[in-house]
């Protein structure tokens, strides 16, 4: 258990400790292998933190030529570098923070950890639902057609697939990013569930209930329910007795 461990947090390394460790790299391969200054603070800053990933890229460049430039680097490292773990907690920070970024109406962060999502592998579908669920949770009711959007751009997200879909999402995370937000059908639905869950099963008041049947019928099912559409129906209950005039939705 973790109460009874001790815990060491495992920061990333710093760019200049990176740029120490793969100088020491260059001086272990010889003075045959070349790399500029700025070459070697690209990769210290494209390994994210890993000396591990530095090295492995400075020997791979150094197999191929002596003189590291950075059309090498990128070329050894393609999308090695973009840090973005599925099944880890990097995916649920970067989605965390797509999220946040759209609620708070910044547009182009919100499209910068889309791009990470996006490039580091992610599949533009699990976007794409978070998407929807976005429209109506934070956007909602200021601003109808965002589901309307986001359940569009879904459907072409599943028709084209990647890379092609990657900027229908990036439409929908601008339009959502720059749509106002309201969250009160995310609130009222929590209070529901939350009397839902204290209450239980509650009975369905007689008169609002369906009647298919004679038997139903006798039992009072359906009896004196007034049709809207019809005749007033101002006074009708519709709660369970122990609910009676509750509020979600104000």
């Amino acid at each position: 258990m973790v109460s009874r461990s001790r815990v060491f947090v495992l920061e990333k390394l710093g760019s200049v400790d990176l740029e120490k460790i793969i100088r020491r790299a260059l001086s272990i391969l010889g003075k045959k292998i070349k790399m500029k200054e700025s070459e070697i603070k690209l990769l210290a800053r494209l390994a994210n933190g890993d000396a591990r990933m530095a090295i492995n890229a400075v020997e791979a460049c150094a197999a191929q030529k002596n003189i590291i430039d950075r059309k090498l680097i990128m070329q050894v490292l393609q999308k090695s570098h973009i840090l973005y773990d599925k099944t880890g907690e990097e995916h649920y920070n970067i989605i965390s923070a797509l999220h946040k970024s759209m609620r708070g109406g910044d547009a182009d962060a919100a499209l910068y950890w889309l791009a990470r999502m996006l490039e580091g592998g992610e599949d533009p579908l699990y976007v794409a639902r978070r998407l929807v669920r976005f429209a109506s949770e934070d956007v909602g009711l200021a601003n109808n057609t965002a589901l309307l959007v986001a359940n569009a751009v879904f459907d072409a997200a599943h028709k084209l697939g990647m890379p092609e879909c990657s900027v229908h999402l990036a439409q929908c995370v601008i339009y959502l990013a720059k749509s106002k937000k309201d969250v009160t059908a995310y609130l009222a639905y929590g209070r529901a569930k939350k009397d839902v869950m204290e209450y239980g099963n509650l009975s369905v008041p007689l008169h609002i209930r369906n009647a298919p049947t004679k038997l139903m019928q006798e039992l009072g099912y359906s009896k004196g329910y007034k049709y809207t559409p019809l005749e007033d129906s101002s006074d009708q209950v519709y709660f369970p007795e122990e609910l009676k005039k509750r509020k979600y939705f104000d």
